[in-house]
């Protein structure tokens, strides 16, 4: 196991235990406050994971960063990384062609894309963030974007609230 993998995996069940009562509290109050009976909590996606296999993302079916809680587990599970490239539809163009290089590592809980201003990027630049991470990415890399990802998402939410 790589160092990488061996980081995804004890960081990814460290988080699991710390954020396990906020996700059944989310859990909870997405199944008790749903209008429509059944609809269930999460939302499904499939998304291109490591070399292009297919995998189905769960998030929760809520606004906002708590909604990728349980990418978490694919974390664990081994299908994403805590980072790397945005997760994509298999039959996006970007998991063709030149942008197929971004199928050689785990799609990422965050990346790159995320602590330079998210959704404000144009999509070209976002794809370059993740074609450049692909490149370049190492273990200190993967830390130094883990520790600027909360201040990023503050900022953004602070500034909608603003």
């Amino acid at each position: 196991m790589t160092a990488k993998r061996t980081f995804d995996v004890l960081g990814g069940l460290a988080l699991l235990t710390v954020l396990s009562p906020v996700m059944a509290g989310i859990t909870l109050s997405l199944a008790l406050g749903s209008p429509t009976p059944g609809a269930g909590v999460l939302r499904r996606r499939t998304v291109a994971g490591l070399g292009g296999r297919p995998f189905t993302l769960l998030t929760f079916r809520t606004r906002g960063p708590l909604a990728s809680l349980p990418l978490l587990l694919h974390v664990v599970t081994g299908r994403m990384s805590l980072v790397g490239p945005c997760p994509l539809a298999p039959t996006h163009r970007e998991c063709a062609g030149e942008g197929r290089r971004r199928l050689s590592v785990r799609p990422g809980l965050t990346g790159p894309w995320q602590i330079s201003g998210r959704s404000e990027l144009p999509w070209e630049e976002r794809a370059l963030l993740d074609l450049d991470y692909v490149d370049h990415h190492w273990l200190g890399m993967d830390l130094t974007i883990l520790a600027r990802t909360l201040p990023a998402v503050r900022r953004r939410r602070a500034a909608r609230f603003a």
